[in-house]
């Protein structure tokens, strides 16, 4: 693959900074197509000098869209939100926007394409964030029917936004929320693991046209992993059950707080939404799963406790989390 030129949209993001780090280390050029490239600069160490180029691109305006794939040998789209906030909505970006590259991509003649979504995507679902991850995929096959689409649960890592979250609130409050009582279960999956699970994809003629379901090599309830980050704090907090009702009420507080400038929301009623399903890899059907990509994934108890230790009480010098 060496000197192909990847485009890679939403390359500035948590997952995004780490895929396109693993293509440069593979060999790749990159293309980065973010809103905000001089937020972006950072990229550009990830490779050797003029590997990484930086490009301003909004999905929702086409022709940005449009020259950012000049040129381009594959792209990933990695683009998607966790709120809706300002222009950014989940119709015109996460879904509108998933359909505009790849049908840009198809009529620039670009055969390789990944995109990322999300385990629960549903046309069905009650929330607009599953709703519009799953009119992505089906406007991503319509224009590119060899495209590999992956669906990860929640991604872990240095600069996540679940663990560091949770952790920080629990530095603010003597007791943390949860939702629906906490049974919902995920299965989180490393954020290295998913770029290599990403990069694969885009290199593995096998992977073309299919869907991937990935998670990390275990399954826990939300209550579970709070217990574990809590234990790696060592921090001792009160974990409350809040029903789904209770949660949606805060949740309309959190989206009233979000209206307002540079505040973002803690909760919304979407999110509470997603939380009354599991968010597990399914292991039926002809869905592929993170093995099927040739990746070995890290365990959340391995890498967890490499950067919950700056919310110790004595930070790397505490002897142990208890």
């Amino acid at each position: 693959m060496t000197g192909k030129l990847a485009v890679v949209f939403g390359g500035s993001g948590f997952l995004g900074r780490n895929v396109v780090r693993e293509l440069a280390k593979r060999g790749w050029r990159v293309r980065v197509a973010v809103r905000r490239p001089h937020h972006a600069g950072f990229l550009r160490t990830m490779g050797v000098v003029g590997q990484v180029q930086l490009k301003q691109c909004n999905v929702r305006h086409a022709p940005s869209v449009a020259e950012a794939l000049v040129g381009a040998d594959a792209v990933v789209n990695l683009v998607g939100l966790l709120y809706q906030s300002g222009a950014q909505r989940f119709d015109t970006v996460q879904a509108g926007g998933a359909a505009t590259v790849a049908r840009l991509a198809a009529e620039a003649g670009v055969e390789k394409l990944v995109h990322v979504s999300a385990i629960g995507a549903d046309a069905e679902s009650e929330s607009r964030y599953a709703r519009t991850k799953a009119e992505a995929e089906r406007a991503v096959r319509e224009s590119v029917p060899a495209a590999t689409i992956i669906r990860p649960s929640i991604i872990f890592g240095q600069e996540d936004e679940f663990f560091n979250k949770f952790a920080g609130l629990a530095g603010l409050s003597p007791a943390l929320p949860l939702i629906g009582g906490g049974k919902t279960k995920f299965q989180p999956i490393y954020v290295d693991d998913a770029a290599d699970a990403v990069c694969a994809a885009l290199e593995r003629a096998d992977a073309a046209g299919r869907t991937y379901e990935i998670g990390g090599p275990r399954v826990y309830t939300f209550r579970e992993l709070m217990e574990l980050m809590l234990a790696e704090t060592g921090m001792r907090r009160l974990l409350l059950p809040v029903p789904f009702p209770v949660a949606s009420l805060i949740g309309l507080g959190g989206e009233i707080a979000g209206a307002l400038p540079f505040v973002e929301p803690p909760l919304t009623r979407d999110q509470v939404e997603l939380l009354k399903s599991d968010n597990v890899v399914n292991t039926g059907g002809d869905v592929g799963l993170l093995a099927d990509l040739g990746v070995q994934p890290d365990t959340l108890e391995a890498i967890l406790p490499s950067y919950m230790v700056r919310y110790r009480k004595y930070g790397q010098f505490a002897e142990y989390a208890s």
